[in-house]
Protein backbone atom coordinates (compact mmCIF):
# COMPACT_ATOMS: atom_id res chain seq x y z
CA UNK A 1 0.00 0.00 0.00
CA UNK A 2 1.63 3.54 -0.47
CA UNK A 3 2.15 5.31 2.40
CA UNK A 4 0.04 8.26 1.24
CA UNK A 5 -3.31 5.70 0.47
CA UNK A 6 -6.05 6.05 3.17
CA UNK A 7 -6.13 2.64 5.35
CA UNK A 8 -10.18 1.53 4.69
CA UNK A 9 -11.96 1.79 8.23
CA UNK A 10 -15.50 0.76 8.47
CA UNK A 11 -17.81 0.08 11.21
CA UNK A 12 -21.10 -1.04 11.83
CA UNK A 13 -22.59 0.79 14.90
CA UNK A 14 -26.08 -0.77 16.22
CA UNK A 15 -27.79 0.35 19.45
CA UNK A 16 -28.47 -2.27 21.93
CA UNK A 17 -31.96 -1.04 22.13
CA UNK A 18 -33.40 -4.41 20.97
CA UNK A 19 -32.53 -7.27 18.62
CA UNK A 20 -30.81 -6.69 15.22
CA UNK A 21 -33.22 -7.24 12.33
CA UNK A 22 -32.24 -8.15 8.96
CA UNK A 23 -31.67 -4.56 8.02
CA UNK A 24 -29.03 -4.41 10.20
CA UNK A 25 -27.55 -7.37 9.49
CA UNK A 26 -27.56 -6.28 5.86
CA UNK A 27 -25.80 -3.29 6.66
CA UNK A 28 -23.31 -5.12 8.69
CA UNK A 29 -22.65 -7.17 6.03
CA UNK A 30 -22.01 -4.47 3.50
CA UNK A 31 -19.36 -2.84 5.75
CA UNK A 32 -17.72 -6.22 6.43
CA UNK A 33 -17.68 -6.95 2.47
CA UNK A 34 -16.13 -3.62 1.63
CA UNK A 35 -13.52 -3.80 4.13
CA UNK A 36 -12.65 -7.10 3.20
CA UNK A 37 -12.30 -6.35 -0.64
CA UNK A 38 -10.28 -3.40 0.06
CA UNK A 39 -8.12 -5.26 2.75
CA UNK A 40 -9.62 -2.84 5.21
CA UNK A 41 -10.86 -3.16 9.34
CA UNK A 42 -14.39 -3.82 9.90
CA UNK A 43 -14.74 -2.57 13.45
CA UNK A 44 -18.38 -3.19 15.64
CA UNK A 45 -19.10 -0.12 17.98
CA UNK A 46 -21.76 -0.43 20.54
CA UNK A 47 -23.49 3.38 20.10
CA UNK A 48 -25.68 3.07 24.11
CA UNK A 49 -26.01 6.68 24.71
CA UNK A 50 -29.65 6.43 24.62
CA UNK A 51 -29.46 4.87 28.14
CA UNK A 52 -33.07 4.71 28.49
CA UNK A 53 -33.86 2.68 25.44
CA UNK A 54 -31.09 0.17 26.58
CA UNK A 55 -32.33 -3.70 26.38
CA UNK A 56 -30.70 -6.04 28.89
CA UNK A 57 -28.80 -9.16 26.19
CA UNK A 58 -28.92 -6.82 22.86
CA UNK A 59 -25.29 -6.32 22.68
CA UNK A 60 -24.66 -9.88 23.40
CA UNK A 61 -27.59 -10.80 20.63
CA UNK A 62 -26.04 -8.62 18.00
CA UNK A 63 -22.39 -9.88 18.53
CA UNK A 64 -24.04 -13.56 18.81
CA UNK A 65 -25.86 -12.60 14.68
CA UNK A 66 -22.44 -11.27 13.46
CA UNK A 67 -20.69 -14.64 14.47
CA UNK A 68 -23.90 -17.17 13.05
CA UNK A 69 -23.23 -14.69 9.93
CA UNK A 70 -19.40 -15.38 10.21
CA UNK A 71 -18.68 -11.29 9.72
CA UNK A 72 -15.73 -11.22 11.48
CA UNK A 73 -14.09 -8.30 13.64
CA UNK A 74 -11.16 -6.59 13.30
CA UNK A 75 -11.82 -4.63 16.42
CA UNK A 76 -14.66 -4.51 18.62
CA UNK A 77 -15.76 -4.69 22.43
CA UNK A 78 -14.65 -8.29 23.23
CA UNK A 79 -12.10 -8.26 19.96
CA UNK A 80 -9.75 -4.95 21.15
CA UNK A 81 -8.21 -2.92 19.26
CA UNK A 82 -6.27 0.76 19.67
CA UNK A 83 -8.98 2.82 18.71
CA UNK A 84 -10.89 1.12 21.94
CA UNK A 85 -13.34 1.66 23.97
CA UNK A 86 -15.74 0.25 21.85
CA UNK A 87 -18.88 1.25 23.89
CA UNK A 88 -20.20 4.98 23.86
CA UNK A 89 -21.06 4.51 27.50
CA UNK A 90 -17.09 3.71 28.62
CA UNK A 91 -15.93 6.74 26.21
CA UNK A 92 -18.30 8.95 27.96
CA UNK A 93 -15.39 11.29 29.38
CA UNK A 94 -14.22 12.28 26.19
CA UNK A 95 -17.43 13.65 24.72
CA UNK A 96 -17.44 16.99 26.90
CA UNK A 97 -14.22 18.36 25.55
CA UNK A 98 -15.59 18.42 22.12
CA UNK A 99 -18.79 20.07 22.84
CA UNK A 100 -16.86 22.77 25.05
CA UNK A 101 -14.89 23.03 21.72
CA UNK A 102 -18.13 24.18 19.97
CA UNK A 103 -19.35 26.39 22.68
CA UNK A 104 -16.33 28.36 22.42
CA UNK A 105 -16.16 28.85 18.87
CA UNK A 106 -19.91 30.18 19.00
CA UNK A 107 -20.50 26.81 16.89
CA UNK A 108 -23.00 25.44 19.78
CA UNK A 109 -24.63 27.10 22.99
CA UNK A 110 -26.37 25.95 26.26
CA UNK A 111 -30.22 25.37 26.22
CA UNK A 112 -32.15 25.50 29.84
CA UNK A 113 -35.54 25.25 28.63
CA UNK A 114 -38.02 22.95 30.37
CA UNK A 115 -40.27 20.45 28.79
CA UNK A 116 -43.24 22.17 29.81
CA UNK A 117 -41.50 25.37 27.74
CA UNK A 118 -40.70 23.21 24.86
CA UNK A 119 -44.22 22.54 24.17
CA UNK A 120 -45.17 25.75 24.71
CA UNK A 121 -42.98 26.90 22.21
CA UNK A 122 -44.23 24.21 19.55
CA UNK A 123 -47.86 24.97 20.16
CA UNK A 124 -47.43 28.65 19.78
CA UNK A 125 -45.27 28.03 16.41
CA UNK A 126 -48.46 25.95 15.42
CA UNK A 127 -51.03 28.28 15.83
CA UNK A 128 -48.91 30.63 14.01
CA UNK A 129 -49.53 28.16 10.96
CA UNK A 130 -46.00 26.43 11.40
CA UNK A 131 -46.71 22.74 10.62
CA UNK A 132 -43.75 21.22 11.91
CA UNK A 133 -42.48 23.65 14.46
CA UNK A 134 -38.80 22.90 16.10
CA UNK A 135 -36.10 24.74 17.95
CA UNK A 136 -34.13 26.37 15.31
CA UNK A 137 -32.18 29.16 14.22
CA UNK A 138 -35.25 31.39 14.25
CA UNK A 139 -37.13 29.72 17.86
CA UNK A 140 -34.03 29.88 19.32
CA UNK A 141 -34.35 33.76 19.89
CA UNK A 142 -37.31 33.44 22.33
CA UNK A 143 -36.08 30.26 24.46
CA UNK A 144 -34.15 30.25 27.18
CA UNK A 145 -30.30 29.70 26.11
CA UNK A 146 -26.54 30.93 26.58
CA UNK A 147 -27.53 32.96 23.02
CA UNK A 148 -30.64 35.26 24.61
CA UNK A 149 -29.28 34.98 28.26
CA UNK A 150 -26.47 37.46 29.83
CA UNK A 151 -23.15 35.31 30.19
CA UNK A 152 -23.49 35.79 33.84
CA UNK A 153 -27.27 34.56 33.93
CA UNK A 154 -25.72 31.55 31.83
CA UNK A 155 -22.74 31.28 34.42
CA UNK A 156 -24.73 31.15 37.41
CA UNK A 157 -27.23 28.30 35.88
CA UNK A 158 -24.53 26.32 35.22
CA UNK A 159 -22.65 27.03 38.31
CA UNK A 160 -26.03 25.92 40.62
CA UNK A 161 -26.70 22.56 38.66
CA UNK A 162 -29.75 23.89 36.42
CA UNK A 163 -30.31 21.23 34.22
CA UNK A 164 -29.09 21.79 30.41
CA UNK A 165 -28.65 20.20 27.14
CA UNK A 166 -26.26 21.82 24.83
CA UNK A 167 -27.31 22.32 20.85
CA UNK A 168 -25.77 23.13 17.59
CA UNK A 169 -26.14 26.53 16.20
CA UNK A 170 -27.07 25.88 12.88
CA UNK A 171 -26.57 28.57 10.72
CA UNK A 172 -29.21 30.69 8.40
CA UNK A 173 -29.28 29.91 4.45
CA UNK A 174 -26.20 28.04 4.22
CA UNK A 175 -25.60 25.20 1.60
CA UNK A 176 -24.06 21.90 3.07
CA UNK A 177 -23.10 19.86 0.73
CA UNK A 178 -21.75 15.59 0.24
CA UNK A 179 -20.96 13.31 -2.48
CA UNK A 180 -23.13 10.57 -1.47
CA UNK A 181 -21.37 7.06 -3.13
CA UNK A 182 -24.00 5.61 -4.16
CA UNK A 183 -26.81 8.89 -4.51
CA UNK A 184 -23.98 11.22 -5.89
CA UNK A 185 -24.17 14.83 -4.24
CA UNK A 186 -26.46 16.08 -1.88
CA UNK A 187 -27.02 19.57 -1.08
CA UNK A 188 -29.42 20.60 1.93
CA UNK A 189 -29.79 24.17 3.21
CA UNK A 190 -29.34 25.09 6.77
CA UNK A 191 -32.86 26.47 7.58
CA UNK A 192 -34.15 23.16 6.50
CA UNK A 193 -32.16 21.66 9.68
CA UNK A 194 -32.90 22.60 13.38
CA UNK A 195 -30.65 22.90 16.51
CA UNK A 196 -30.33 19.35 17.34
CA UNK A 197 -29.92 18.44 21.09
CA UNK A 198 -25.49 17.44 20.92
CA UNK A 199 -25.23 16.65 24.45
CA UNK A 200 -27.96 15.72 26.93
CA UNK A 201 -28.65 16.71 30.48
CA UNK A 202 -27.48 13.09 31.71
CA UNK A 203 -24.14 13.96 30.89
CA UNK A 204 -24.16 11.79 28.16
CA UNK A 205 -23.42 13.14 24.22
CA UNK A 206 -26.77 12.39 21.77
CA UNK A 207 -26.08 10.05 18.57
CA UNK A 208 -25.24 12.95 16.34
CA UNK A 209 -21.95 14.18 18.33
CA UNK A 210 -20.82 10.80 19.75
CA UNK A 211 -21.06 9.52 16.08
CA UNK A 212 -18.70 12.27 14.48
CA UNK A 213 -16.32 12.24 17.48
CA UNK A 214 -16.40 8.55 17.50
CA UNK A 215 -15.46 7.83 13.71
CA UNK A 216 -12.97 10.92 13.30
CA UNK A 217 -11.19 9.21 16.74
CA UNK A 218 -11.33 5.83 15.20
CA UNK A 219 -9.99 7.41 11.66
CA UNK A 220 -13.28 6.03 9.98
CA UNK A 221 -12.65 6.26 5.90
CA UNK A 222 -16.35 5.32 4.82
CA UNK A 223 -19.38 5.43 7.21
CA UNK A 224 -21.67 2.94 5.24
CA UNK A 225 -25.03 2.95 6.46
CA UNK A 226 -28.98 2.65 5.80
CA UNK A 227 -30.84 5.19 3.72
CA UNK A 228 -32.97 6.37 7.42
CA UNK A 229 -29.71 8.31 8.45
CA UNK A 230 -29.72 10.27 5.48
CA UNK A 231 -31.18 13.05 6.45
CA UNK A 232 -28.71 13.60 10.08
CA UNK A 233 -25.80 13.27 7.04
CA UNK A 234 -25.67 17.08 6.48
CA UNK A 235 -25.49 17.98 9.66
CA UNK A 236 -22.86 15.54 10.75
CA UNK A 237 -20.92 17.07 7.80
CA UNK A 238 -21.50 20.38 9.56
CA UNK A 239 -20.35 18.73 12.47
CA UNK A 240 -16.53 17.80 10.85
CA UNK A 241 -16.50 21.54 9.26
CA UNK A 242 -17.58 23.02 13.03
CA UNK A 243 -14.67 20.78 15.28
CA UNK A 244 -11.71 21.45 12.06
CA UNK A 245 -12.01 18.09 10.80
CA UNK A 246 -13.32 19.25 6.99
CA UNK A 247 -10.36 17.07 5.72
CA UNK A 248 -11.00 13.91 7.93
CA UNK A 249 -14.65 13.72 6.91
CA UNK A 250 -15.67 10.08 6.01
CA UNK A 251 -17.21 8.92 2.60
CA UNK A 252 -20.42 8.40 3.15
CA UNK A 253 -22.88 5.93 1.40
CA UNK A 254 -26.21 5.51 2.27
CA UNK A 255 -27.75 1.83 1.84
CA UNK A 256 -31.79 2.13 0.33
CA UNK A 257 -34.64 0.13 2.15
CA UNK A 258 -35.20 -3.41 2.69
CA UNK A 259 -39.13 -3.27 1.54
CA UNK A 260 -41.80 -5.68 2.71
CA UNK A 261 -42.33 -8.42 0.24
CA UNK A 262 -45.25 -6.23 -1.66
CA UNK A 263 -42.95 -3.09 -1.92
CA UNK A 264 -45.04 -0.67 0.28
CA UNK A 265 -42.99 0.97 2.99
CA UNK A 266 -40.27 -0.81 5.09
CA UNK A 267 -40.22 -4.04 6.24
CA UNK A 268 -40.54 -4.50 9.87
CA UNK A 269 -40.97 -7.07 12.54
CA UNK A 270 -44.93 -7.11 11.91
CA UNK A 271 -45.03 -7.92 8.20
CA UNK A 272 -42.41 -10.62 9.60
CA UNK A 273 -45.38 -12.10 11.89
CA UNK A 274 -48.31 -11.42 9.29
CA UNK A 275 -46.76 -13.43 6.81
CA UNK A 276 -44.99 -15.81 8.55
CA UNK A 277 -41.40 -15.19 8.52
CA UNK A 278 -38.57 -13.96 10.83
CA UNK A 279 -36.68 -10.91 10.28
CA UNK A 280 -34.27 -11.86 13.02
CA UNK A 281 -30.76 -13.64 12.47
CA UNK A 282 -31.45 -15.94 14.98
CA UNK A 283 -33.73 -16.60 18.59
CA UNK A 284 -34.27 -13.07 20.63
CA UNK A 285 -36.04 -13.95 23.77
CA UNK A 286 -37.41 -10.82 25.08
CA UNK A 287 -36.41 -10.13 28.73
CA UNK A 288 -39.33 -8.40 29.85
CA UNK A 289 -41.77 -11.15 28.26
CA UNK A 290 -39.62 -14.17 27.90
CA UNK A 291 -41.68 -14.13 24.08
CA UNK A 292 -39.54 -16.27 21.87
CA UNK A 293 -38.95 -14.75 18.18
CA UNK A 294 -37.26 -17.02 16.12
CA UNK A 295 -34.67 -16.74 13.81
CA UNK A 296 -33.16 -17.46 10.68
CA UNK A 297 -31.08 -19.32 11.96
CA UNK A 298 -33.09 -21.83 14.17
CA UNK A 299 -35.57 -22.15 11.22
CA UNK A 300 -32.86 -23.94 9.09
CA UNK A 301 -31.73 -21.57 7.20
CA UNK A 302 -27.87 -22.18 6.42
CA UNK A 303 -25.66 -19.10 6.87
CA UNK A 304 -24.45 -19.15 3.09
CA UNK A 305 -27.86 -18.62 2.05
CA UNK A 306 -29.12 -16.24 4.46
CA UNK A 307 -25.94 -13.99 3.59
CA UNK A 308 -26.55 -14.91 -0.03
CA UNK A 309 -29.68 -13.34 -0.10
CA UNK A 310 -28.83 -10.29 2.01
CA UNK A 311 -26.22 -9.50 -0.60
CA UNK A 312 -28.98 -8.79 -2.92
CA UNK A 313 -31.29 -6.90 -1.10
CA UNK A 314 -29.39 -4.12 -2.44
CA UNK A 315 -26.60 -5.53 -4.25
CA UNK A 316 -26.05 -7.01 -7.62
CA UNK A 317 -23.08 -8.55 -9.38
CA UNK A 318 -24.02 -7.40 -13.11
CA UNK A 319 -23.76 -10.62 -14.25
CA UNK A 320 -26.43 -13.48 -14.40
CA UNK A 321 -24.93 -14.99 -10.99
CA UNK A 322 -27.17 -15.85 -8.45
CA UNK A 323 -25.52 -17.93 -5.69
CA UNK A 324 -22.34 -17.19 -4.26
CA UNK A 325 -20.57 -17.76 -0.81
CA UNK A 326 -19.07 -15.26 1.28
CA UNK A 327 -15.87 -15.32 -0.09
CA UNK A 328 -17.32 -14.55 -3.78
CA UNK A 329 -19.13 -12.15 -2.87
CA UNK A 330 -15.98 -10.13 -1.10
CA UNK A 331 -14.52 -10.42 -4.30
CA UNK A 332 -17.35 -9.36 -6.58
CA UNK A 333 -18.61 -6.50 -4.28
CA UNK A 334 -18.32 -2.93 -4.79
CA UNK A 335 -20.26 0.41 -3.64
CA UNK A 336 -21.16 1.30 -7.26
CA UNK A 337 -23.15 -1.90 -7.92
CA UNK A 338 -25.78 -0.77 -4.72
CA UNK A 339 -28.53 0.52 -5.95
CA UNK A 340 -30.94 3.62 -4.59
CA UNK A 341 -33.96 2.12 -4.58
CA UNK A 342 -35.59 0.03 -2.15
CA UNK A 343 -34.91 -3.57 -2.49
CA UNK A 344 -38.15 -5.42 -1.74
CA UNK A 345 -37.91 -8.31 0.89
CA UNK A 346 -38.60 -11.99 -0.92
CA UNK A 347 -38.87 -15.43 1.92
CA UNK A 348 -39.61 -17.56 -1.24
CA UNK A 349 -36.32 -16.13 -2.98
CA UNK A 350 -34.32 -17.29 0.46
CA UNK A 351 -35.51 -20.66 0.20
CA UNK A 352 -34.49 -21.28 -3.13
CA UNK A 353 -31.18 -19.82 -2.02
CA UNK A 354 -31.03 -22.21 1.11
CA UNK A 355 -31.90 -25.28 -1.52
CA UNK A 356 -29.14 -23.87 -4.44
CA UNK A 357 -26.49 -23.94 -0.86
CA UNK A 358 -27.53 -27.29 0.05
CA UNK A 359 -26.53 -29.03 -3.15
CA UNK A 360 -23.36 -26.57 -3.38
CA UNK A 361 -22.56 -28.41 0.25
CA UNK A 362 -19.98 -30.81 0.45
CA UNK A 363 -21.94 -34.49 0.83
CA UNK A 364 -19.30 -35.34 3.79
CA UNK A 365 -20.31 -32.13 5.30
CA UNK A 366 -23.98 -33.00 4.77
CA UNK A 367 -23.69 -36.48 6.43
CA UNK A 368 -21.75 -35.01 9.81
CA UNK A 369 -24.63 -32.73 10.11
CA UNK A 370 -26.97 -35.38 9.94
CA UNK A 371 -25.13 -37.21 12.35
CA UNK A 372 -25.17 -34.19 14.71
CA UNK A 373 -29.29 -34.38 13.63
CA UNK A 374 -29.08 -37.79 15.42
CA UNK A 375 -29.59 -39.41 11.93
CA UNK A 376 -29.19 -43.15 12.42
CA UNK A 377 -26.96 -44.83 10.02
CA UNK A 378 -26.44 -47.57 11.02
CA UNK A 379 -28.54 -49.82 8.69
CA UNK A 380 -25.35 -49.71 6.40
CA UNK A 381 -21.70 -49.06 8.17
CA UNK A 382 -21.02 -48.16 5.08
CA UNK A 383 -19.86 -44.05 4.93
CA UNK A 384 -19.35 -44.14 1.61
CA UNK A 385 -22.70 -45.70 1.08
CA UNK A 386 -24.00 -43.07 2.64
CA UNK A 387 -21.82 -40.39 0.82
CA UNK A 388 -23.53 -41.57 -2.39
CA UNK A 389 -27.08 -41.79 -1.32
CA UNK A 390 -26.51 -37.94 0.16
CA UNK A 391 -25.45 -36.89 -3.35
CA UNK A 392 -28.56 -38.53 -5.41
CA UNK A 393 -31.46 -36.93 -3.02
CA UNK A 394 -29.55 -33.27 -1.98
CA UNK A 395 -31.44 -32.21 -4.70
CA UNK A 396 -34.87 -32.61 -3.54
CA UNK A 397 -33.94 -31.13 -0.77
CA UNK A 398 -34.05 -27.34 0.91
CA UNK A 399 -33.64 -27.54 4.16
CA UNK A 400 -31.36 -30.25 5.66
CA UNK A 401 -33.72 -31.25 7.77
CA UNK A 402 -35.94 -32.21 4.51
CA UNK A 403 -33.16 -34.90 3.69
CA UNK A 404 -34.81 -37.18 6.73
CA UNK A 405 -37.91 -37.71 4.59
CA UNK A 406 -35.80 -37.66 1.68
CA UNK A 407 -33.50 -40.57 2.67
CA UNK A 408 -36.26 -42.41 4.71
CA UNK A 409 -36.42 -45.35 2.25
CA UNK A 410 -32.69 -46.06 2.38
CA UNK A 411 -32.69 -45.63 6.33
CA UNK A 412 -35.43 -48.76 7.22
CA UNK A 413 -37.69 -51.11 4.85
CA UNK A 414 -40.01 -51.06 7.35
CA UNK A 415 -42.55 -48.00 6.09
CA UNK A 416 -45.72 -47.30 5.53
CA UNK A 417 -47.28 -46.61 1.91
CA UNK A 418 -48.68 -43.01 1.42
CA UNK A 419 -52.70 -43.65 1.40
CA UNK A 420 -53.29 -40.84 -1.37
CA UNK A 421 -50.28 -41.98 -3.82
CA UNK A 422 -52.37 -45.67 -3.47
CA UNK A 423 -55.41 -43.87 -4.29
CA UNK A 424 -53.68 -42.00 -6.61
CA UNK A 425 -51.61 -44.28 -8.91
CA UNK A 426 -52.28 -47.48 -7.61
CA UNK A 427 -53.51 -49.52 -10.41
CA UNK A 428 -54.52 -53.58 -9.43
CA UNK A 429 -54.74 -54.55 -12.96
CA UNK A 430 -50.90 -53.68 -13.55
CA UNK A 431 -49.34 -56.05 -10.62
CA UNK A 432 -48.66 -58.13 -13.33
CA UNK A 433 -46.33 -56.27 -14.49
CA UNK A 434 -44.98 -54.55 -11.93
CA UNK A 435 -44.31 -58.57 -10.37
CA UNK A 436 -42.67 -59.19 -14.35
CA UNK A 437 -40.58 -55.91 -14.20
CA UNK A 438 -38.94 -56.82 -10.76
CA UNK A 439 -37.91 -60.25 -12.12
CA UNK A 440 -36.41 -58.54 -14.88
CA UNK A 441 -34.52 -56.19 -13.24
CA UNK A 442 -33.40 -58.90 -10.52
CA UNK A 443 -31.76 -60.75 -13.25
CA UNK A 444 -29.86 -58.09 -14.57
CA UNK A 445 -26.20 -58.73 -15.09
CA UNK A 446 -25.26 -55.07 -14.11
CA UNK A 447 -27.43 -53.45 -11.93
CA UNK A 448 -26.65 -50.14 -12.49
CA UNK A 449 -29.04 -47.26 -12.96
CA UNK A 450 -28.71 -46.67 -16.40
CA UNK A 451 -28.69 -50.44 -17.10
CA UNK A 452 -32.07 -50.28 -15.08
CA UNK A 453 -33.29 -47.32 -16.49
CA UNK A 454 -32.85 -49.41 -20.36
CA UNK A 455 -34.49 -52.15 -18.97
CA UNK A 456 -37.58 -50.43 -18.00
CA UNK A 457 -37.99 -48.20 -21.01
CA UNK A 458 -37.49 -51.93 -23.00
CA UNK A 459 -40.19 -53.27 -20.84
CA UNK A 460 -42.82 -50.47 -21.69
CA UNK A 461 -42.37 -50.61 -25.27
CA UNK A 462 -42.61 -54.66 -25.56
CA UNK A 463 -46.14 -54.13 -23.69
CA UNK A 464 -47.25 -51.20 -24.87
CA UNK A 465 -47.16 -49.41 -21.37
CA UNK A 466 -46.78 -45.64 -20.38
CA UNK A 467 -44.33 -44.25 -17.83
CA UNK A 468 -47.28 -42.57 -16.12
CA UNK A 469 -48.91 -45.67 -15.71
CA UNK A 470 -46.14 -48.04 -14.02
CA UNK A 471 -43.40 -45.50 -12.96
CA UNK A 472 -45.79 -44.25 -9.72
CA UNK A 473 -46.45 -47.99 -8.83
CA UNK A 474 -42.74 -48.43 -9.21
CA UNK A 475 -41.94 -45.58 -6.49
CA UNK A 476 -44.46 -46.50 -4.35
CA UNK A 477 -43.59 -50.13 -4.20
CA UNK A 478 -40.04 -49.06 -3.20
CA UNK A 479 -40.30 -45.77 -1.16
CA UNK A 480 -43.85 -45.57 -0.30
CA UNK A 481 -44.70 -42.23 -1.95
CA UNK A 482 -44.70 -40.78 -5.12
CA UNK A 483 -42.05 -37.70 -4.68
CA UNK A 484 -38.96 -38.21 -4.95
CA UNK A 485 -35.20 -37.72 -6.90
CA UNK A 486 -34.02 -40.11 -9.66
CA UNK A 487 -35.71 -44.01 -9.49
CA UNK A 488 -33.26 -45.85 -11.09
CA UNK A 489 -30.14 -44.11 -9.18
CA UNK A 490 -32.61 -45.13 -5.91
CA UNK A 491 -32.77 -48.48 -7.04
CA UNK A 492 -28.90 -49.30 -8.28
CA UNK A 493 -28.22 -47.59 -4.21
CA UNK A 494 -30.63 -50.28 -2.32
CA UNK A 495 -29.55 -53.33 -4.16
CA UNK A 496 -31.09 -55.90 -6.26
CA UNK A 497 -32.15 -58.05 -3.15
CA UNK A 498 -34.00 -55.11 -1.61
CA UNK A 499 -35.88 -53.96 -4.68
CA UNK A 500 -37.18 -57.22 -5.04
CA UNK A 501 -38.20 -57.85 -1.68
CA UNK A 502 -39.61 -54.47 -2.21
CA UNK A 503 -41.92 -55.16 -4.81
CA UNK A 504 -42.73 -58.64 -3.99
CA UNK A 505 -44.32 -57.03 -0.58
CA UNK A 506 -46.13 -53.71 -2.55
CA UNK A 507 -48.08 -56.04 -4.27
CA UNK A 508 -48.96 -58.22 -1.25
CA UNK A 509 -49.64 -55.64 1.55
CA UNK A 510 -51.24 -53.12 -0.50
CA UNK A 511 -55.04 -54.19 -1.12
CA UNK A 512 -56.68 -51.28 -2.38
CA UNK A 513 -56.34 -49.24 -5.56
Amino acid sequence: MNKDEKVIRVRFAPSPTGPLHIGGVRTALYNFLFARKNNGKFILRIEDTDQNRYVPGAEKYIQEALSWCSLDLDEGPNVGGEFGPYRQSERKEMYYSFVKNLIDSGDAYYAFDTPEELDGMRESMRSAGVPSPTYNNISRSSMINSLTLPLDETEKRISRGDKFVVRIKMPRNHEIKFKDKIRGWVSVNSNNIDDKVIYKSDGMPTYHLANVVDDYSMKISHVIRGEEWLPSAPLHVYLYKCLGWEDQIPQFAHLPLILKPDGNGKLSKRDGDRLGFPVFPVNWKNPETNEIYKGYREEGFSRAAFINMLAFLGWNPGTEKEVFNLDELVSEFSLSRVGKSGAKYDFNKLKWFNQQHLRRMDNEEIYDNLVDKKVDFSINPSKEYWLKVIGLVKERATFLDDLKLELSCFLSNKFTYDVNSINKKWNLELLPHLSSLATIIFNLQKFTSSQIEISFHNYLDDNDLSLGKLMPMLRIAITGRLAGPSMFGILELLGKEEVKLRIDRAIKDIQHG
